[in-house]
This record gives C-alpha cells, structure tokens and sequence, in this order.
C-alpha cells in the first residue's frame, strides 16, 4: 500500500516512521544484487503527495537493483550504538514513478528540504508497504511493534533478560 493508505491503516507506525525520516532526512536501504547477496546504501528521501519517495542518481547500483528486483527494506539510523529512540523499519516494494505530477512533487519535496534538486535523468522510487516494525531496548524492557495489513499492529513490551 502507498504511503497514504498506510497512514490510514497504521497511524502509529506511519506517525513514528514519518518523524524519524523527516528528522534524519536519510535512511539505509537494503536491496537485493544480482547474486542474490543484500546491498545497504544510504538513501534520501522525501514524504510528500501521500508518498514516500526515494530519489536516486540515475541508473546507480541500488536503483539499477530496484528495477530488477523491487523488494525493499527501509530501516531508520541509528544515532548511536545505545540507539535509545530504537529501530524502525519498513518492508515492501520500490515503484518506479514516471508519472509527471508525482515527479513535480517530489521535487517540490526535495528544493523546499535542501535548496537543491535533480535534473534529469535521475531515478525516483515509491515505497509500497507490506510489513514493517519497531523495536527499542530500554528501560530494563523491550518494546515491539508489528504491522502488516492482515493483523493490523501488535504492540508488546516485555522485560529485558539482558538488563
């Protein structure tokens, strides 16, 4: 589902996700080579038009990975080794956007964030949400969160065996 829906479907996740990103303004993005082995690369993105979009230099490994195989995993940075904000991630699927007015958003998006924007060709990507989760240690307790539209969320807490 795009952005929006899953605004509607998970607003406590879609809430958390959205304050995340937009503070850091990157997150990491793990996509599948050739060979089958995990890529992580850093990613900008931009959440405008009821869609989070992930802009990339033209035909560059990660979006070269994206238009053969579109699964996709979005993962929050972590500030630090203690990450006391815990981890978010999102898993889905990467949608080539080459419709017009989406494009005009996003760049919209991305000269109102940084002052700057690309010029063609550049590749843009939508993210579809299939699942995704949070989770964070603190406190002497671990919380999770899990989402996917079949059992809505699930959220947890329960004591740290480590703590």
């Amino acid at each position: 589902m795009r952005w929006h829906e899953f605004q509607a479907a998970c607003p406590d996740l879609a809430t958390l996700a959205t304050e995340r990103f937009t503070r850091d303004e990157l997150v990491l993005l793990g996509t599948n080579r050739p060979n089958g082995w995990p890529r992580i690369s850093p990613c900008e993105l931009d959440i405008t038009a009821g869609q989070l979009f992930l802009g990339m230099m033209w035909q560059s490994w990660k979006a070269r990975d994206l238009l053969r195989d579109p699964r996709i995993s979005v993962h929050s940075l972590p500030p630090g080794k203690d990450n006391a904000a815990g981890d978010l991630k999102l898993y889905g699927r990467a949608v080539d956007v080459s419709d017009p007015d989406q494009r005009t958003a996003f760049l919209k998006a991305i000269k109102e964030r940084i002052d700057w924007a690309p010029k063609e060709p550049y590749n843009l990507f939508a993210l579809d949400v299939e699942h995704g989760g949070y989770i964070r240690f603190g406190d002497g307790m671990i919380t999770t969160w899990t989402w996917d539209p079949t059992a809505g969320l699930v959220k947890e807490q329960q004591p740290d065996p480590n703590d």
